[in-house]
């Protein structure tokens, strides 16, 4: 019995190493203030050669666009929604649509209005879809947390 049991700890250890998640984006964030009572977040998405994640702007029937959610606050309210640079577009065949990307580096910044004085901390998350030229990876969730001094 103690034979059998090794023998199935082994096979879920090499199984487990076997089963990592492939990654091939990596998020940075900073905020900076623009004035007394406004900010800007700005949350950068760096992807491996090759890689590629997509707009915020892609329509129905395509991959998962990129999005953001912002915690509420009492310290700050949102100023429109995060804006990004100009993606590259091309046809994709396997969603049979143009699609708006960006690969290498982005990064999406996000106005907010201060309410306080006081430092406080933009929370929130995002989702992201990740391809290259042969597969895409199942969509992903980020949480983030910006510090902003006063």
């Amino acid at each position: 019995m103690k034979k059998v049991f090794l023998a199935v700890v082994a096979l879920m250890i090499t199984f487990g190493a076997k089963a990592q998640i492939e990654s091939h984006v990596r998020w940075s964030y900073a905020a900076k203030k623009t004035s007394a009572t406004e900010a800007v977040v700005l949350i950068k998405a760096t992807m491996d050669e090759g890689w590629h994640i997509y707009s915020q702007n892609v329509k129905e029937g395509g991959p998962v666009k990129t999005s953001f959610t912002f915690a509420p606050s009492k310290d700050y309210a949102l100023v429109g929604k995060p804006v990004e640079p100009k993606p590259i577009t091309r046809y994709e065949k396997v969603f049979g649509m143009n699609v708006g990307f960006f690969e290498n580096s982005v990064i999406f910044q996000q106005k907010i209005k201060l309410k306080s004085a006081k430092a406080t901390t933009v929370k929130g998350k995002l989702e992201f879809m990740t391809c290259n030229d042969s597969k895409c990876l199942p969509p992903d969730e980020v949480e983030f947390s910006v510090p902003l001094a006063k």
